[in-house]
């Protein structure tokens, strides 16, 4: 009785008003502002460094592209690969079948790993096409993903999905949308906080270096990033059924290889340093 009394009772609507039988969402919402912040700070990024503004709107184009179409078919691969393969419908278009017809749901679903892969491999055929450096960009853009993480995680809290393990502490959330009646770790909120921690940081790693050294903030935001997603992970509930009795969930298994090539993209990008010394 006394967890309940300290804890905090979460029934927010993941909705937040209705135009025309379509629902407009939190999620939906924080998402597009997480592009809108990132285009801006990226348009600081490029008049600092010189670089013509048109090729922004273009990388702009390519990345918006890249972490959605990855975030989905990362989200439906990973995680729900029997049911999208029988419904490749609903892959990319935000609807769903019904006994009763289709019906529009939005998107309900994006892997957070499907879209770093959807991200590097967009800024790389930008790279082909404009000659702008890939770890020119991905130093820069990974600043904007981490702030666009708080975001999304915000939308996560308001949408009461992605929550922890059960626990005592004060600040667990009871979230009764979901039908919860004990305090749960408020995961989404620990991941948004690390998330802007590391933003904050890499930030301060770009001002000082001018980002001058490709490669180090992007090495740095794998490991940190992927690492606080493997640790975080223990504490949350599975996402799917058959993860229940994983040693290490799905999320988990993802997060190594991102680590590993942080790890070898800093130990490149140090090397690289030591040579021109």
């Amino acid at each position: 009785m006394n967890d309940l009394l300290l804890s905090i009772v979460w029934n927010v609507s993941p909705k937040i008003f209705s135009v025309g039988g379509i629902d407009i969402n939190w999620y939906g919402v924080l998402f597009a502002t997480a592009f809108v912040a990132g285009f801006l700070f990226m348009k600081k990024a490029f008049k600092i460094d010189n670089v013509p503004l048109k090729q922004l709107d273009s990388l702009a184009v390519y990345i918006f592209f890249g972490t959605f179409i990855g975030a989905r078919l990362g989200h439906c691969l990973f995680y729900e690969p029997a049911y999208y393969f029988s419904h490749p419908l609903e892959m990319l278009l935000p609807v769903k079948h019904y006994e009763s017809g289709w019906k529009f749901i939005g998107y309900r679903g994006l892997a957070s790993h499907g879209a770093a892969i959807g991200i590097q491999i967009a800024i790389w055929l930008h790279s082909r096409k404009t000659k702008l450096p890939v770890f020119w960009s991905l130093d820069r853009i990974v600043m904007v993903v981490a702030l666009a993480g708080v975001f999304i995680r915000t939308g996560n809290l308001f949408n009461s999905e992605i929550y922890g393990n059960a626990t005592s502490l004060p600040w667990g959330f009871i979230f009764v949308r979901e039908g919860e009646t004990i305090p749960k770790h408020p995961t989404q909120i620990y991941e948004a906080l690390a998330y802007l921690l590391l933003f904050a940081v890499l930030y301060v790693i770009y001002k000082k270096t001018k980002g001058k050294q490709q490669g180090v903030i992007f090495g740095l935001f794998l490991i940190v990033l992927f690492a606080s997603r493997f640790l975080i992970e223990f504490m949350k509930e599975p996402q799917e059924l058959w993860e229940q009795n994983m040693v290490i969930n799905m999320g988990q298994i993802l997060s190594i290889p991102f680590i590993l090539e942080g790890i070898a993209v800093l130990w490149w990008s140090l090397k690289q340093k030591k040579s021109l010394s």
